[in-house]
């Protein structure tokens, strides 16, 4: 019986890198098929111009993706900052189910909240703007009524414009802010939090209202290697892929 749920985040999938996509489909095909579920917390796409999208190597995904869940493994997906155009055409084609920006989860009595990370990045005034407005019906109606041509010429602006972005920043401002964290645990009621987006896997603890509390950021996916959070046996421990 499959009981294993694997927590997973920042692949950023593309053409560009193959290493890492021959590692995902890997992936799906010997380690993710022995679990009960799957959760992918965002950017599993380098970036995600519309669900009308089939160039390389996203029919590979898509029909891994299909046959993972064919065999009995659940797939859940958050939309991360490079992913949040992707929508139910995708998950119909993949048996794929989207999550809320926030979501609970309850593993042996635990109740855990998920995220991708970026909303608890409140020190980024800048990109939080950003946010607010790309993740408007009005704007994504917008982009995805241009031609596919057109996104795609796009995304590679957008790619080359995010790199850039992010050296003019310090560090510290593109990680969480704590007391986003700990407004967000309140909120949901939780005391584990695990989410992606920054880049910086580690398990931190401290005390959220007097008791325990502990944040798993997943590990984003390189070249050379990758690891994922896996729940088993009523605790957390990570995999090396």
């Amino acid at each position: 019986m499959k009981q294993d749920v694997l927590f997973i985040s920042d692949l950023h999938l593309a053409l560009e890198k193959p290493e890492i996509t021959r590692r995902f489909l890997s992936f799906l095909q010997q380690r993710a098929i022995k679990a009960k579920s799957l959760y992918i917390l965002g950017d599993l796409f380098d970036v995600w111009i519309g669900d009308d999208d089939n160039t390389r190597p996203i029919p590979a995904i898509k029909k891994a993706l299909r046959q993972l869940a064919d065999s009995g493994t659940e797939i859940f997906l958050l939309q991360g900052n490079r992913d949040f155009l992707l929508g139910q055409d995708f998950c119909k084609e993949t048996g794929v189910r989207l999550l809320d920006e926030y979501a609970t989860i309850e593993l042996d009595g635990q109740r855990i909240l998920l995220t991708h990370g970026d909303l608890l990045c409140s020190d980024d005034l800048a990109y939080q703007a950003f946010r607010i407005k790309s993740h408007s019906p009005e704007w994504q109606r917008n982009v995805l009524s241009k031609p596919l041509w057109l996104r795609l010429i796009a995304a590679r602006w957008y790619r080359f414009r995010s790199y850039y972005h992010k050296r003019g920043k310090t560090l510290d401002i593109m990680d969480v802010n704590q007391d986003s964290v700990l407004e967000s645990l309140r909120k949901y009621a939780c005391y584990t939090l695990i989410h992606g987006h920054t880049h910086r896997p580690k398990l931190h603890e401290f005390t959220l209202d007097g008791l325990p509390a502990k944040r798993y950021v997943l590990a984003d996916w390189k070249q050379d290697g990758a690891e994922i959070l896996c729940w088993r046996n009523k605790h957390f421990e990570t995999e090396t892929v």
